[in-house]
């Protein structure tokens, strides 16, 4: 069954709060991929994103009652998404590094996939950024939601948002040219 709708979704909820498996299964179902796509772009690894996204529908389910109805359920839920990121960020801060088995070894065949390169060093970017510039930048950039229901979801102001999309678009363009990923912006010389 597809829950596509506001009214679809709340009828949803009120199942999944009845106790009813299935409808359970079906909210999960529903926003798995886009919870799993955000924490993966948060924490950069599968089974932390994987890790995440499940910790986030295991609060979701909990705390399903506390969700006010007459507000968007995609931002409450990427707050929770959101918060379970930033705390899985601190917590491997915290943890002591460890050395790789095996060191990282450049590719220097031709560049043959130049999209991939790319989005790899999107992905290196993403890392860098300030766990909350880049939750804001993903929740703008993949998610579609819009600046309001991003400071909904993150309870900042929305000129904070704003900010936050704004300083992370500009790292992520000065991380690119860095790594000579994209060109340096030329200024047109005069005539």
């Amino acid at each position: 069954m597809t829950w596509h709708s506001s009214d679809e979704l709340r009828t949803l909820v009120r199942h999944c709060l009845t106790g009813n498996q299935s409808a359970m299964l079906a909210l999960v179902e529903r926003f798995r991929g886009q919870v799993f796509g955000l924490c993966y772009r948060m924490l950069g690894q599968r089974q932390d994103a994987e890790d995440a996204a499940q910790e986030t529908f295991v609060r979701v389910l909990k705390n399903l009652h506390r969700w006010d109805q007459a507000r968007d359920f995609q931002p409450w839920l990427f707050a929770i998404a959101g918060n379970r990121c930033r705390t899985a960020l601190a917590a491997r801060r915290r943890r002591p590094a460890t050395e790789a088995a095996v060191d990282w070894i450049p590719d220097d065949a031709p560049d043959q996939r130049p999209a991939q390169n790319l989005a790899e060093e999107v992905r290196l970017a993403l890392a860098e950024l300030r766990p909350e510039y880049r939750q804001a930048f993903l929740l703008f950039h993949e998610q579609e939601l819009a600046y309001g229901q991003i400071a909904e979801a993150m309870e900042v102001p929305l000129g904070t948002i704003k900010t936050w999309v704004h300083r992370a678009r500009k790292e992520l363009i000065e991380h690119l040219r860095r790594r000579d990923a994209i060109p340096e912006q030329r200024v047109p010389a005069e005539t």
